[in-house]
């Protein structure tokens, strides 16, 4: 077995993307040799304080240098060059999207980010991204070389196909509440659909963007749609499940997605989508079982709604297909055997 120390800032069991890809990679690298230890560093990153610094500086010291480091992207992205490059270990990184491409940011933050995260990757071993998009991201904006750069995506389990509602036309849109996923924009387009029988549930973390939060709060108010859009906060699996069997079509309006996990685990259930073409989420649905729009595009997002909810026959269709596109998803396992195989190459 080799041994690994897997490296994740905060709480690992928050209902994210990112943290969901590393519990299920964890739970499974030892079926494929790997000897795997989470380390826990610090709820700061990605904006660590000097304490939270040091205290990591403290934790990676203590693991023998014979044990190779994973460091998850969002905390690798924040950290000093200086001390990644002094660790004697050898070190892969796993980036889920370059930390300076999150909405919201000040410029100066994001110029930070993108330097020093460039900086870090140069100090690194090897990377694996969660997408051949992030891949292409890190070799022109970040000039790494290909060969230092391997693609795991995200698995995505079997589930039963969704049956929908109809009356009203279940809309579901999943994942934590930020300025990057826009769903402000979901709202306004959604707006201008009043003589549609819908109702749009979001699913997904209140807490990770206060701000994003209460924009999004007050946007439902101010289009006053407060009867017909939910919000449900972060849920459990079990939930989640049942949101996505009643629902009708699946919505994404991220301004960026590094992968866009939800996006799998709505063609795991045969749902039609529409959905913003930002980042990887242009390559990670099929074309006929997906309408894509470009991010940040309210007009075409209106459009793209109202052609899925009014032609029945069209949900269908791109049902069907997104279906059938959903059987050739990778699993969980083979999401973690790509990434062992990158240990072992190390």
């Amino acid at each position: 077995m080799i041994p690994l120390a897997f490296c994740i800032p905060g709480d690992l069991s928050l209902p994210t993307g990112g943290y969901r890809y590393d519990r299920e990679v964890l739970a499974r690298l030892a079926d494929h040799g790997v000897d795997a230890l989470h380390v826990a560093l610090g709820a700061g990153y990605p904006d660590p304080s000097p304490e939270d610094i040091a205290r990591t500086e403290a934790q990676l010291a203590t693991i023998s240098p014979r044990t190779i480091l994973l460091i998850d992207g969002l905390a690798l992205g924040a950290m000093p060059p200086a001390m990644l490059a002094a660790l004697p270990h050898k070190k892969l990184a796993l980036v889920h999207h370059p930390l300076g491409l999150e909405a919201g940011l000040s410029p100066e933050r994001t110029a930070f980010l993108l330097t020093n995260e460039k900086a870090v990757l140069e100090k690194i071993h090897h990377t694996i991204v969660t997408s051949p998009l992030t891949k292409r991201l890190l070799m022109h904006d970040f000039k790494l070389p290909e060969r230092s750069i391997s693609v795991a995506e995200p698995g995505t389990a079997r589930a039963p196909r969704a049956v929908g509602t109809g009356h009203p036309l279940q809309v579901l849109a999943v994942g934590a509440v930020s300025a990057r996923k826009a769903y402000d924009h979901l709202v306004l387009a959604l707006s201008t659909l009043s003589d549609v029988d819908w109702h749009l549930t979001i699913a997904g973390s209140l807490d990770l963007s206060p701000q994003a939060t209460h924009d999004l709060q007050a946007s439902i108010r101010k289009c006053a749609l407060d009867k017909r859009i939910t919000l449900t906060g972060a849920v459990d699996d079990a939930t989640l499940d049942g949101l996505y069997a009643r629902a009708d079509i699946f919505a994404m309006s991220s301004l960026f997605e590094g992968y866009g996990m939800a996006l799998t685990e709505a063609l795991a259930r045969g749902l039609p989508i529409v959905a913003s073409s930002g980042g990887a989420a242009t390559d990670t649905v099929p074309d006929h079982c997906t309408i894509k729009v470009p991010p940040g595009d309210v007009a075409a997002l209106t459009k793209a709604l109202r052609r899925v909810m009014t032609d029945q026959a069209l949900r269908h269709r791109m049902a069907d297909a997104a279906w059938a596109a959903a059987a050739l998803l990778p699993s969980w396992d083979d999401t973690a055997r790509d990434v062992a195989d990158v240990i072992k190459a190390l």
